[in-house]
């Protein structure tokens, strides 16, 4: 059976791109990154995918128009089914949103719709939430706004400072990011207007989960 070819779009380290590899190389989900692309061209993502063997491409984004052009054309002669943001630091176009609806999610360091935008975790400890954490969703026109495919709650703890806060969410990232993809290629994920529905089946609890995380159902 052929497995599901996964365009990413990440900005940075890319620590989530290396999530989904290793559940990919691991046999962990049924999919395979056909390629990465990237608006930074010292990001370190592109290393990790080259590492990997992934087509790794620099797609220059001072014309945004056509930066999502190539995207778009890079996605679709890699075959890619699913397109994610792994730490992509900018807007999507309506126009690039709408040809990739439904086939297109991201994952924010927050349980949204609270915090949206740069550094939610820093904007959960300035606010002084007792839980935050992180949620995968699919992308729409408004930015950390599309339907949410799944969140899990991570506690804020007494003297937390901005990145022992963002350590400890990201390690959960790294587990939601790719059970979402997982979700989606096994066809359990229904879009129902603003809510995503998961259609019944297997569980990554008690085998990919920390103790003092709550993950919402699905996961």
């Amino acid at each position: 059976m052929t497995m599901l070819r996964v365009g990413v779009l990440a900005s940075g380290g890319g620590t989530n791109l290396q999530a989904i590899i290793d559940a990919c190389e691991g046999g962990l989900i049924h999919a395979e990154v056909a390629v990465v692309v990237s608006d930074n061209e010292r990001a370190y993502a592109l290393s990790r995918a080259r590492t990997h063997g992934i087509a790794a491409h620099f797609v220059d984004a001072s014309d945004k128009e056509e930066h999502e052009r190539r995207i778009d054309e890079l996605f679709r002669d890699a075959g890619v089914e699913l397109a994610v943001g792994a730490g992509y630091m900018r807007i999507l176009s309506p126009w690039f949103i709408r040809r990739w609806y439904g086939r297109l999610i991201n994952i924010h360091p927050a349980l949204l719709p609270s915090f949206k935008g740069l550094d939610g975790q820093g904007q959960a400890l300035a606010y002084g939430v007792k839980l935050t954490g992180c949620t995968t969703h699919f992308m729409d026109e408004e930015t950390d706004h599309g339907p949410i495919i799944l969140q899990a709650a991570v506690r804020v703890k007494e003297g937390d400072t901005r990145d022992t806060l963002a350590e400890r969410i990201l390690k959960v990232e790294h587990q939601i990011l790719p059970r979402s993809i997982d979700l989606f290629e096994k066809k359990r994920l229904v879009i129902e207007g603003r809510r995503v529905k998961i259609l019944p089946g297997d569980t990554w609890l008690g085998t990919h989960q920390y103790p003092d995380v709550f993950y919402s159902d699905g996961y």
